[in-house]
């Protein structure tokens, strides 16, 4: 579980005073992308993960703005791998299926009067301020990531 904050990629899973000050790296591999260092947490029961999931969500950073008495101040990306292991009658490993599922969510777009950061009508605006241009920031590129690979897909398609 990880989240994006004022362009600082954290482990979620790992206590605020412990993590990285400048923030994990994501690498490139010819394999794929990955985020060096992060926490891998196996669990063997719905409960483990539970508590896994409720210590990431309450390390999350949040912030008081007129819409919101706790907005979320970034984003957070929280990946679940699911292994199902086949055994022959024999007890011995046949096969194994691997799911992975990433969910996403991003912090709402900001309007500095809305949240009361322009205005100063909320406590700490100045950090508000900050912390809404960089999540502008961040949408904005998303958003052209996105234009980007439908132009790609459009292209291939007429050929």
């Amino acid at each position: 579980m990880l989240e994006i904050y004022n362009e600082v990629l954290q482990d979620l899973q790992v206590s605020e005073k412990d993590r990285i000050k400048d923030g994990l790296k994501v690498r490139d591999t010819p394999g794929g992308s990955y985020v060096e260092g992060v926490k891998q947490n196996p669990c063997q029961s719905w409960a483990e993960m539970e508590t896994l999931q409720e210590f990431g969500f309450k390390n999350r950073t949040l912030g008081q703005t007129l819409m919101n008495a706790t907005s979320s101040r970034a984003h957070t990306v929280n990946q679940i791998e699911f292994r199902q292991k086949f055994f022959s009658a024999e007890n011995k490993p046949e096969r194994e299926l691997v799911s992975n599922i990433v969910l996403i969510d991003l912090a709402g777009s900001e309007r500095a009067n809305a949240t009361g950061a322009a205005t100063g009508a909320v406590a700490d605006a100045a950090t508000r301020m900050k912390e809404g241009a960089n999540i502008n920031k961040s949408l904005t590129t998303l958003g052209r990531v996105i234009s980007s690979l439908a132009e790609q897909c459009e292209a291939k398609a007429k050929g």
